[in-house]
């Protein structure tokens, strides 16, 4: 894992059913395997966000699913990993499921997308 890890990112998934977790814990490394430079913040008192160069994405756990917010609408999803908000301005999510799969390559080069468009200024900068 990165060394950016946060405590309290530790205690939110801690804090979660054993299988959501599971899905953090995953697409956390997954996170950090795609672009080692992106920190762990606590923002709006609880949730989990991953920023470089601003946000990246975030977690959010519900009753039956874990949410990944990813924070850019215009990186290339081809294939089609996200599952909600496609018409979202600033926004789409993925929706993880108890026993879904993870695509790994294909979240790791969504993450990296995201990332190489901040660096770059931002999706609102780049927004064709």
């Amino acid at each position: 894992m990165s060394t950016t890890q946060n405590a309290k990112v530790d205690a939110f998934i801690d804090a979660l059913p054993s299988w959501q977790q599971t899905i953090c814990l995953t697409v956390r490394q997954l996170i950090h395997e795609a672009e080692p430079e992106i920190e762990e913040v606590i923002k709006r008192g609880d949730r989990p966000y991953f920023v470089l160069a601003g946000n990246i994405c975030a977690f959010q756990a519900t009753k039956d699913h874990v949410n990944v917010f990813i924070y850019d609408p215009i990186a290339p999803d081809p294939q089609n990993i996200i599952n909600q908000g496609h018409g979202n301005k600033t926004a789409r999510s993925i929706q993880f499921y108890k026993g879904d799969i993870i695509n790994k390559k294909a979240f790791i080069n969504l993450i990296q997308a995201v990332a190489n468009n901040n660096r770059a200024g931002g999706w609102r900068k780049l927004k064709p």
